[in-house]
């Protein structure tokens, strides 16, 4: 274990043991400085989530502990002036890859660098309009096509520009906002990772107006405007082997316009609801018969289209206080390697671990995905031990909204199949997958994570090549102050 683990525990057992004393150790000067600091340790286990063949026992077939530590120092001279600077140091250990990022699925190291460095410029209290500029995490409703992307050990920020308007009278808000996606710093063959900070690129803008109003008391409306304007292919990443994974998808200039309603809590006696629709157009570096993905400079139309759907309800009254939910996604595919249109929705900066299976196999291109959750919170009595104990069981089933195009990871660039002779002839069922995942919260500052998730294969799997099931199992903690 690192140094800085074991000082984050024994600091842990100091704050634990002074619970409920003031004032907080980590704030000063009155709460005008304050630090933070979170270490996350996951271990994982994956067998046959590249290659789906037991025959083989891939670098990707491994057990390897992913390490992240994050440092934070916020401060606030005046109440409508923030302050904030974090640095992030993120390892894969014990792995058989390559530490580079994104290449075969790999986390990479990242040694420590600046994560976020930002001013915010607001006090909601008296005056509704506030401006945060520096590098920033960026979040868009539930963080379908913008969010942090967390559960990645590097996770992701951005160097931006955000004004925001917030009515709060009349329940209303909006964030104007201009962006620049931050990228792991280069990294090429025999880990030749370079000396500068990670930094972002301006071949790869994105801007967006995102408003919402809780007027209605029942649920959330917002509706948005994002724009990526993508000029290259990059970054690209190599391995020693001369691999190459993209982590930012392919050259674009799209436009997405979207709107999402979500229920509010507790109104709706039991039920819970949620929905969102975006539709794209503009122009994209999308795929030509002998190109796949098309990096190579060819602008096509892009028209794409996608839609999320939840409904649940929550029997309050029992003693588990289950909720049994239904969801269907689905976004559209390329129905045509051939044409001049390009119709794979884009996923843009998405975090897509939440929403399409815990092995990180889909994205939201190219889907149909319906599921069903069953959610349980087994112990209501407030003041016993296992009180911030749940445990959820997740059913997903796959089919490609069309063989014509990939089957595309959780990034919505990698792809774990592209388009055979076989596999357009094949029933577009890919697979389903079960996904068990319990967290255990036994102090305030810490946090235990534990999932198991099983691919079953389906149709379009055995049609296109290795077909064996695969698994994913993961232990984490993390520990905050």
């Amino acid at each position: 274990m690192h140094l800085h683990t074991g000082i984050l525990l024994l600091l842990g057992a100091t704050l634990a043991s002074q619970a409920g004393a003031e004032p907080n150790p980590l704030s000063l000067a009155d709460g005008r400085l304050v630090f933070d600091v979170q270490e996350r340790l996951r271990l994982e286990e994956r067998s046959n989530n590249f290659d789906f063949n037991n025959q083989v026992n891939a670098r990707t077939d491994d057990l390897f502990l992913l390490q992240r530590l994050r440092l934070g120092l916020l401060a606030k001279p005046v109440s409508w002036l923030k302050i904030y600077a974090q640095g992030q140091d993120s390892r894969e250990l014990t792995s058989d890859r390559d530490n580079v990022p994104f290449v075969a699925g790999a986390e990479g190291d990242d040694s420590f660098d600046l994560r976020q460095a930002y001013l915010d410029i607001s006090n909601p209290a008296e005056c509704p309009w506030g401006l945060k500029l520096g590098r920033q995490e960026l979040s868009c409703g539930d963080e379908r096509l913008v969010g942090a992307f967390d559960w990645n050990n590097f996770a992701r920020t951005f160097d931006a520009l955000k004004l925001r308007y917030d009515d709060k009278p009349n329940k209303f808000w909006v964030d104007l906002f201009g962006a620049r996606v931050v990228n792991v710093h280069d990294v090429g063959p025999q880990g030749n990772y370079g000396v500068h900070f990670n930094d972002s690129d301006g071949n790869d803008n994105f801007a967006g107006l995102y408003a919402g109003t809780t007027k209605l008391p029942f649920q959330t409306t917002e509706a948005y405007f994002l724009y990526r304007g993508k000029s290259d292919g990059n970054p690209l990443y190599t391995d020693d082997a001369g691999n190459t994974a993209r982590a930012y998808d392919i050259k674009q200039e799209v436009y997405t316009v979207g709107l999402r309603l979500k229920s509010t809590p507790g109104k709706l006696h039991g039920f819970d609801y949620e929905f969102e629709g975006a539709y794209q157009w503009g122009r994209a570096g999308g795929r030509l018969t002998n190109s796949f993905p098309n990096a190579g400079g060819v602008m096509l139309d892009h028209e794409a289209f996608a839609i999320a759907t939840k409904l649940g309800y929550t029997w309050a009254d029992l003693a588990w206080k289950p909720r049994l939910g239904v969801a269907y996604d689905l976004a559209s595919g390329d129905k045509s390697q051939d044409d001049n249109t390009d119709e794979s929705f884009l996923n843009l900066f998405p975090t897509n671990h939440k929403f399409y299976g815990s092995m990180d196999f889909f994205a939201w291109k190219n889907i149909h995905n319906p599921s069903v959750q069953l959610k349980l919170t087994p112990y209501q009595d407030k003041t016993a031990a296992w009180k911030n104990l749940t445990v959820q069981l997740d059913y997903h089933a796959f089919w490609l909204f069309t063989n014509e195009d990939a089957w595309y990871r959780a990034n919505g660039v990698a792809t774990v199949r592209t388009p055979t002779a076989a596999g357009r002839n094949a029933n577009r069922f890919v697979g389903s997958e079960l996904d068990l995942t319990v967290n255990y919260s036994p102090v305030k500052w810490v946090k235990l994570q534990a999932g198991y998730s099983h691919f079953f294969r389906g149709d379009y799997l055995q049609a296109t090549g290795a077909d064996d099931d695969a698994d994913f199992g993961f232990v984490q903690t993390v520990i905050s102050f």
